[in-house]
């Protein structure tokens, strides 16, 4: 049985992502700036982590992350790293493998949950 995503109440747009507000985000150490938009029941991000960042909280969120530049540390609750390039992605289940995010040299993202 195949599982598909429930995208609900979106009708066709597009996002010009510079003409999004950004807001700034502080990490125990770094910086993160989001463009957000928020569409029926998703949320679209455009992420941009300065070099140095380290978030400041384990996240359970479900999230669907690509990577388009940098590279990203994500590192989950139990322990586990993985290190994301561009082009690499994950994906997470709301309430399953807590995580968070760090980047040496900075990391910017496109985010869907």
């Amino acid at each position: 049985m195949v599982m598909t995503m429930k995208i609900q109440d979106v009708l066709f747009c597009t996002t010009d992502w510079s003409s999004l507000p950004r807001t700034e985000h502080a990490g125990i150490t770094g910086k993160a700036f989001w463009r957000t938009l928020e569409i029926g029941n998703i949320r679209v991000r455009m992420v941009d982590y300065t070099p140095g960042y380290i978030a400041d909280h384990w996240c359970k969120r479900g999230h669907v992350l690509l990577v388009l530049e940098g590279e990203l540390v994500t590192e989950l609750e139990d322990g586990r790293k993985f290190l994301l390039t561009p082009g690499m992605s994950y994906q997470v289940a709301d309430d399953v493998n807590p995580h968070r995010s760090s980047t040496a040299t900075g990391a910017k993202l496109f985010i869907v949950d």
